[in-house]
């Protein structure tokens, strides 16, 4: 079995056991035997339960963001991602309500940063702007964005995504260029 296929085995049947009892009841024997494998070849391939969760949370955010981190195609990302969290619900409602608020906004904030820094990238092309102003506008939208999928999670995601995404896209129509030529030396 390739290291790839035995971590998407790992995690099936991680989120096949979250089905059945939450993260917190979850043991690494409990996977181990659920895909059949010895707990070595677990820690072969993750550190942990939480490493593991991350791994899947940050793959599969891959998936849906790989071909939409332009300015054009942010929005088509963002409601991707919201579509694999909500066909993912079990999964995610237990992670919510299983890890720190700590650990869940790191996990967001690896999804949502490089789609808002290429953004950021992309409309400073032609701008002198600082490295560290860049990061700093897109930290802030990257802050603003997890705290509105968080506060969906925590509202049993019953938001339609697609209002969300059009009520975000009025609100930073612009703003981002505008921030990036405030910033601008030129």
């Amino acid at each position: 079995m390739s290291s790839l296929t035995t971590k998407k085995a790992i995690a099936s049947s991680l989120k096949e056991l979250l089905l059945e009892k939450p993260l917190t009841k979850i043991t690494i024997s409990d996977i181990t035997k659920r895909c059949d494998i010895n707990r070595q070849t677990f820690y072969y391939h993750f550190q942990d339960i939480t490493d593991l969760v991350e791994w899947i949370c940050l793959t599969d955010a891959d998936k849906v963001l790989k071909d939409n981190k332009t300015y054009d195609t942010w929005q088509e990302g963002f409601l991707s991602i919201f579509k694999i969290l909500k066909e993912d619900k079990p999964f995610v409602i237990n992670i919510y309500h299983s890890v720190s608020l700590e650990t869940l906004n790191r996990y967001l904030y690896k999804v949502v940063y490089p789609l808002l820094y290429n953004v950021v990238e992309e409309k400073a092309v032609g701008l002198v702007v600082r490295e560290e102003d860049k990061k700093f506008i897109a930290d802030f939208f990257k802050y603003a964005f997890v705290a509105i999928v968080l506060e969906w999670i925590k509202n049993d995601m019953k938001e339609d995504p697609k209002q969300i995404i059009v009520r975000l896209n009025l609100l930073i129509e612009g703003t981002i260029e505008h921030a990036l030529k405030n910033y601008s030396r030129n």
